[in-house]
């Protein structure tokens, strides 16, 4: 049997993540295309492009979801109502004793 190089052993003894789940899908002939190009181009199966891309879009409209982005001048309204909050009103008084009593402190 021949002797694995180097690279060849590091590679085959490097922790690869288990893959336990199938995903399938139905495309088109020229989606599917498309795809094989795409993956061809950046060297990969078209299992693993198909997989990055969907990781790559999920986090993306996860994101856009889960993190606030504000503008400078907003940032800086926010920081500035946080450090000097303005009084309260009669009607958020109102509304903290009502939450207090329900909840409790």
């Amino acid at each position: 049997m021949p002797q694995r190089t180097q690279r060849a052993h590091r590679i085959a003894s490097s922790p690869r993540p288990k893959k336990v789940a199938r995903l399938e899908a139905r495309i088109t002939r020229e989606a599917l295309a498309l795809v094989r190009r795409a993956a061809e181009i950046q060297g990969r199966s078209v299992s693993d492009f198909v997989v990055a891309a969907a990781q790559e879009v999920a986090q993306k409209t996860i994101t856009e979801v889960e993190v606030l982005r504000l503008s400078r001048e907003a940032q800086e309204r926010f920081v500035e109502l946080l450090l000097n909050p303005p009084e309260l009103t009669p009607a958020l008084s109102k509304a903290f004793e009502r939450h207090r009593a329900m909840f409790g402190q």
